[in-house]
């Protein structure tokens, strides 16, 4: 099976100072990597990376076979929009959109409007009673699901979460990070999920990211 995502020696540097190197991993559909790592040793970095938001320095990243390096982004923002959920610390819901209307947000870019599948997402996710609720009204737990089901909204092939329970209570995180991974493998989706919480993640593989 080819893989969903493939990153090949990756190396990233910022200044004079290398951030890291030799990242080298393959992901088929359903599977899961952990990045962990303290602050400051990279994960947001290689997430943009792996979405093709920061240019390439060292190595190759490849989606489904196809490397990204030399892609022009006229071509590659169409394509992160239908291969790509993602996932940050911050939810960056559109606060003057409901919960069901931000859902659907990447539909109305992408063309695939389909209302009962943004309803489905928010009802796996707890939030059926809180659709026409704008995110002023939603708890901190609340914004972090709707964020999880508009990434998942188009189905994507490829899931990036960068510490995606960060501002969540123990219980919250665990519970988020369980339907998360629950529902990127129900699609069908890689996930990459970037953490410096180890014992959320206990079981995953892992990457270590460390100063070189």
């Amino acid at each position: 099976m080819r893989p969903v995502l493939e990153v090949r020696e990756l190396g990233f540097a910022y200044g004079n100072g290398a951030l890291f190197r030799g990242v080298s991993f393959a992901l088929a559909p359903g599977e899961a990597l952990a990045v962990l790592g303290p602050s400051g040793s990279g994960k947001t970095t290689l997430l943009h990376l792996l979405a093709g938001l920061l240019p390439l320095q060292e190595g190759e990243v490849l989606w489904e076979g196809e490397a990204i390096r030399h892609l022009p982004e006229a071509r590659l923002a169409p394509r992160r929009l239908r291969f790509l959920g993602l996932v940050f610390q911050h939810h960056f819901l559109f606060p003057e959109l409901t919960a069901l209307e931000n859902v659907l947000a990447p539909g109305y870019l992408a063309g695939r409007v389909d209302r009962a599948w943004a309803w489905e997402l928010l009802a796996r996710l707890g939030l059926e009673g809180r659709a026409h609720f704008f995110p002023q009204r939603l708890s901190g737990g609340e914004r972090q699901r709707v964020a999880v089901a508009r990434a998942l909204y188009l189905r994507p092939r490829l899931l990036l979460a960068d510490e995606p329970t960060a501002s969540l209570d123990r219980r919250q995180a665990r519970e988020v990070l369980k339907l998360m991974r629950g529902l990127a493998s129900e699609v069908g989706a890689a996930l990459v999920l970037a953490t410096h919480d180890e014992a959320l993640v206990e079981g995953l593989p892992a990457l270590r990211l460390v100063y070189p």
